[in-house]
């Protein structure tokens, strides 16, 4: 079991805050994105950080969207559709959806919103 899984998101959270307000995005910015793609909304999110909720209690109790099939790309040099792993792949989308929060792309090609035809 990977060190990860154990660890506080709340741990995690003040760096994923500094990263993304870093680049000039918000934490309300950043509250969208997890709700996306977890379905806590801002109160429950934050039920979690202040409980200290682990990651991998985190994503037990989350509603993943269904548009996670349409996260694609590398962290840390590894494309997040092969991690084998289904709570480190979490994980990683997790990180993925920070990441192009933080290099300035459009809320709606971070949440993956349908671009009309």
């Amino acid at each position: 079991m990977s060190r990860i899984f154990t660890t506080s998101v709340a741990s995690v959270w003040v760096h994923y805050v500094a990263k993304v307000e870093r680049k000039g995005r918000t934490t309300d910015e950043l509250e969208q994105v997890v709700a996306w793609l977890t379905g806590f909304d801002a109160a429950a999110l934050h039920r979690h950080l202040d409980a200290g909720t682990s990651f991998e209690d985190f994503f037990a109790q989350a509603r993943i969207n269904p548009g996670v099939a349409l996260i694609t790309g590398k962290v840390c040099g590894v494309d997040v559709q092969q991690v084998e792993d289904p709570l480190m792949q979490k994980i990683r989308f997790l990180d993925k959806l920070v990441d192009e929060l933080a290099k300035g792309r459009p809320m709606a090609k971070v949440l993956r919103t349908p671009q009309p035809a």
